[in-house]
């Protein structure tokens, strides 16, 4: 592995496009997270319900698509599938401010675009997380996650310190223009990567159902990927619950404008920029297996601060306990993203992915409108506590695996292809 002093993968043309259009794709993606809810919630005077159900909306599509979605992509380029939902999600966002110039503009378009560009997101990471090892070798799978995570963690501190201003600018519709500008820029740059790439022969493949089944059973047999996904989809179902009521609480119980709002989840990017420069340090000294159980059960409890904050110096502690949240989420998900892909042969990177993130994402609508119905009944500040206790239990499936010792990445499982005699 290259050092990071000497520039590692950066260096390389191709890993250096793939950069930058994850830059500007995650820049246009953080707009969305403060711009899409500040639509319905300021521009549309929603209530709490319905912002939780265009959260749930938002997330539909890895319980819509999350299965045929890795054996479609396995059986496809994956440049050509993360160029072609860029440039999609690029024109469907922009919707959204020409309806509202327009005053077509209602949370029932809002819910449309919330699920037309989630299904696309579906298929736009199973393509990426299935293309990295392709791209960067297996050897440099830590490296190469480390750097994506960084930018991303940089684009969450300038996302919402960007968006912020221009909310309370030009309003929170005609923001999305950004966010529509991002996802464009980034398919154009995903297009000039050149390493060839071979598509799948049709004849490699048996019945769509046959690969759907292998990648299901290959995830859930192997015990290190089911303890994972396991916890994620705890950990996304109370993170959607309180993500939910967070801009709720934040604009309607602390009093804060979008301005300030945005300073709130930069404060959490920086979090997550840290993460991402200790990720690969934590993972060697604490050991792979035990820092991704460690990271939620030390930093998840510290999102309890933000339902006790009140306007003044304990909402600064509250963001800072956000700020650690991300710092954990980062870390966790850099260990368990180059454990997953190292785990799983190349074939069934696609359908990997896609399983692990039907079943850890598959909860993500029921957290929505569990967040807007919990947000509706008893208030967005008991929500928030709720969310905060379930995100730290999420560590249990982890602590209770293999992973609780395992410190170095095992090799990839062989395993023979669907269709074969013995194998059905």
């Amino acid at each position: 592995m290259s050092s990071p002093a000497g520039g590692g993968l950066l260096r390389d043309p191709d890993f250096g496009r793939l950069f930058a259009a994850t830059a500007l794709g995650q820049l246009g993606d953080r707009i969305i997270f403060l711009a899409l809810p500040l639509v319905a919630i300021v521009a549309l005077h929603a209530d709490e319900f319905r912002v939780g159900l265009l959260t749930a909306t938002t997330t539909a599509g890895s319980l819509l698509v999350g299965l045929p979605a890795g054996a479609w992509v396995d059986r496809m380029r994956k440049r050509s599938v993360m160029v072609g939902t860029d440039l999609v999600r690029a024109l469907v966002l922009l919707t959204v401010p020409t309806a509202w110039w327009a005053g077509l503009l209602t949370i029932w378009w809002l819910y449309a675009v919330a699920l037309v560009h989630g299904v696309l997101t579906v298929f736009f990471d199973v393509a990426y997380v299935s293309y990295l090892p392709h791209l960067v070798g297996r050897d440099r799978l830590v490296e190469g996650n480390s750097k994506l995570s960084a930018v991303r963690s940089v684009t969450s501190i300038s996302g919402p310190t960007l968006a912020g201003p221009l909310v309370g600018l030009v309003g929170a519709p005609a923001t999305l223009l950004a966010s529509s500008a991002g996802m464009a820029a980034s398919g154009l740059l995903a297009i000039g990567i050149r390493k060839g790439e071979r598509k799948p022969a049709a004849s490699e493949h048996p019945p769509l159902r046959r690969d759907i089944k292998e990648g299901l059973r290959f995830v859930l047999r192997h015990p290190v990927l089911r303890a994972t996904i396991l916890g994620d989809a705890v950990f996304n179902l109370f993170l959607v619950m309180y993500q939910a009521m967070l801009l709720v609480f934040l604009e309607r119980e602390i009093g804060l404008g979008s301005y300030g709002i945005g300073l709130v989840l930069s404060g959490m990017g920086c979090g997550a920029l840290l993460g991402a420069l200790l990720a690969t340090r934590l993972s060697e000294r604490v050991g792979q297996g035990p820092v991704i159980w460690l990271a939620p059960l030390v930093t998840c409890p510290l999102t309890a601060l933000m339902p006790l904050a009140r306007p003044g110096w304990s909402l600064c502690v509250a963001a800072a306990g956000l700020a650690a949240l991300s710092l954990g989420g980062v870390v966790r998900v850099v260990a368990q993203s180059s454990l997953q892909q190292g785990l799983t042969p190349d074939r069934l990177l696609g359908r990997m992915s896609a399983t692990a993130r039907f079943v850890s994402w598959g909860g993500l609508p029921l957290g929505g409108v569990l967040g807007g119905v919990s947000g509706a009944v008893f208030g967005a500040r008991a929500t928030l506590c709720i969310g905060a206790v379930g995100m730290t239990l999420s560590m249990l499936p982890c602590f209770l695996s293999p992973l609780r010792t395992l410190r170095e990445l095992p090799e990839a499982v062989p395993v023979r292809p669907a269709g074969r005699r013995g194998d059905r």
